[in-house]
């Protein structure tokens, strides 16, 4: 399941947001990769413990919270701390799996990655290259959003940021653990909510309308993994 969120910041709330970020100092991205990935990796992020980082890290969860599409989809349980990371030209990241598990730094808790999340902060008219590759069973997507977008796919996907031709991407990323683990659950939940809430508003039958509420919940509770 490819789930892209739409406008969680206007252009001069990113406007702001960039100006923040690129004043920041930027550590190389290896810091936080696996061995294999490190070995892919090529660009720079933002130290897990700059209170730049963590401040827009905690604005870019309240958006999300407050977003009806990400809380159906996801079903969060736990979410990683965004991190913000940024491609130059020839900078890139080639195929890899990112980590089942992720501890949180300074605190004793740990994430499973079941979503990975891209949040696009560059208007993608500003550069060349940096699109995020996704590989699944259907094959290969190219995703590259407008700023403020936000794409949710399945952490377990094999997927790559091609390099960066010119200009520059500057993009928040992190990690989900859902309520429900498998993605093909997580999808038909979905499906139905967005079908209920389709419903609602065209009036249908309010009998049915529980029916298929119940049958949405009773799923989720036989799934769900709190």
């Amino acid at each position: 399941m490819l789930v892209e969120i739409d406008r969680l910041f206007s252009a001069d709330e990113l406007d702001a947001l960039r100006q923040q970020l690129l004043a920041q100092p930027w550590v190389d991205g290896k810091a936080t990769a696996g061995i294999q990935s490190a070995q892919a990796k090529r660009n720079r992020q933002l130290d897990e413990d700059d209170p730049v980082a963590r401040q827009l890290g905690g604005l870019v969860l309240q958006r999300l919270s407050d977003n009806p599409l990400f809380m159906s989809a996801a079903l969060p349980k736990r979410i990683y701390p965004p991190l913000f990371n940024r491609y130059g030209a020839g900078e890139g990241f080639g195929f890899h799996v990112d980590n089942a598990i992720r501890g949180i730094k300074g605190v004793r808790e740990r994430v499973r990655t079941d979503l990975s999340a891209t949040l696009f902060l560059a208007d993608p008219d500003t550069y060349d290259g940096g699109e995020l590759v996704i590989r699944d069973t259907f094959g290969e997507r190219a995703v590259k959003l407008p700023a403020g977008h936000l794409v949710l796919y399945p952490g377990s996907s094999l997927h790559r940021v091609e390099p960066v031709t010119r200009g520059e991407r500057l993009a928040a990323f992190f990690w989900i653990e859902s309520l429900v683990r498998e993605d093909s659950q997580r999808s038909l939940l979905l499906d139905m909510d967005v079908a209920i809430q389709r419903l609602t508003a065209q009036g249908a039958d309010a009998g049915s309308l529980l029916e298929l509420t119940g049958v949405y919940h009773n799923l989720l509770r036989r799934w769900g993994d709190t």
